[in-house]
């Protein structure tokens, strides 16, 4: 593969309740871990909450990608939502995400906007890093 760009990052102290930032400091923040996992709750984000908000852009940025390609008109109000939830691998041992993309597209009829995410699907990195070992399920919202 031809790497176009890399991204560095380090996380230190106890994991999900220390610190992670970008090697270029663009990106720093301080973790907490949710209640509903154990935690405080505290003021820092989580890996979660970071996996999804980088997902969302992401695969927002394949969807224009898409459009642009197959010459279809988006909206600047069309958005992705995107949740991920965690919990126990039913499958084996650790931890497993589950993820719901949620497109919002003003302009596009269903079947247009259902086929452009699809599309999307395919091409977002994030979506073929997961594809088959993560349950991620699209929606789409007119």
């Amino acid at each position: 593969m031809n790497v176009l760009y890399r991204a560095h990052a380090l996380a230190s102290g106890p994991g999900r309740s220390g610190h992670t930032e970008t090697d270029d400091k663009k990106v720093a923040f301080d973790l907490s871990i949710p209640k509903s996992m154990g935690g405080d709750d505290g003021p820092g984000t989580n890996p979660e909450q970071l996996f999804a908000a980088g997902y969302a852009a992401c695969y927002l940025s394949a969807l224009n990608f898409v459009a642009r390609r197959d010459k279809i008109a988006l909206s600047p109000e069309t958005k992705i939502a995107t949740s991920v939830g965690i919990g126990p691998n039913d499958a084996g041992e650790g931890f497993k995400l589950d993820i719901d993309l949620t497109l919002s597209a003003t302009g596009l009829n269903m079947e247009e906007a259902q086929a452009l995410a699809e599309a999307a699907h395919r091409v977002c990195p994030y979506s073929n890093a997961t594809r088959g070992n993560v349950d991620v399920r699209l929606h789409v919202e007119p």
